[in-house]
């Protein structure tokens, strides 16, 4: 049996397979596309390329923010519409999580950021004990010069990773202990979606499709915008 996991918390649009504890295809790409212009095409050649039919999908996992407002709404839709057509549990995962995942064995403090607009980022550490990752405290909307602040003041390594990371580096001095992942370690990936999902169905934990809704932490700009003009018409 297989599971099926979406990532389009960012501008990355990621789809994956995962059958038992193999990875049986991956499709990630960063391009000016729309989410809802690729995401199924994708879910449909990452199913073939796996050799996987709908009927031998045991769940879906999907990144639930935050993030991307709009990404986030059609990587979830397109997730509880099959995960309700195809009667299987629907599995949502926090991004920054899948976004630690990529160094869940390190002594360092893991400090994964997704784009928050504004020249803040949505943070949150994690550090690996007996082999797992564990968030050391709330997901925080920070600027990046709160964020190295915080960083800089950690008396062990820091290792920031995200996509966002395009508007730090070369632009703020970085603290003698802070380091930046790899480009091919910064996007978040559905494969690391689908492991977390795994691990969620193997604790026979799972999410109600009608319920479940994305991570957003604040809301988005269009929803402030409408309450300042409907208050202010209202006066």
């Amino acid at each position: 049996m297989s599971i099926l996991a979406i990532e389009t918390a960012t501008q990355v649009s990621s789809v994956a397979v995962l059958t038992g504890t193999k990875l049986a295809s991956e499709l990630t790409m960063q391009a000016k596309l729309t989410h809802s212009e690729t995401l199924m095409a994708h879910v449909e050649q990452a199913m073939k390329m796996a050799a996987v039919k709908r009927e031998e999908v045991e769940a879906v996992a999907v990144s639930i923010g935050p993030g991307s407002f709009t990404g986030l709404r059609i990587g979830l839709a397109a997730a509880k519409a099959m995960a309700y057509a195809w009667e299987v549990p629907l599995l949502g995962v926090p991004t920054l999580e899948v976004l630690a995942q990529h160094f869940w064995s390190t002594d360092a403090c893991i400090l994964p950021l997704i784009d928050a607009q504004k020249g803040n980022a949505y943070a949150q550490p994690f550090s690996a004990r007996a082999g797992r990752l564990q968030p050391e405290g709330p997901i925080a909307v920070q600027s990046f010069g709160e964020i190295l602040d915080w960083a800089g003041k950690e008396q062990r390594p820091v290792v920031l990773l995200g996509d966002v990371l395009r508007k730090i580096e070369g632009k703020f001095e970085l603290p003698a202990n802070v380091h930046l992942a790899p480009a091919h370690l910064r996007m978040p990936r559905a494969a690391n979606v689908a492991v977390l999902g795994a691990a969620r169905l193997a604790a026979s934990e799972s999410d109600n499709v009608m319920d479940l809704e994305p991570l957003y932490i604040r809301r988005s700009e269009a929803e402030v915008l409408w309450e300042k003009r409907h208050g202010e018409g209202k006066s």
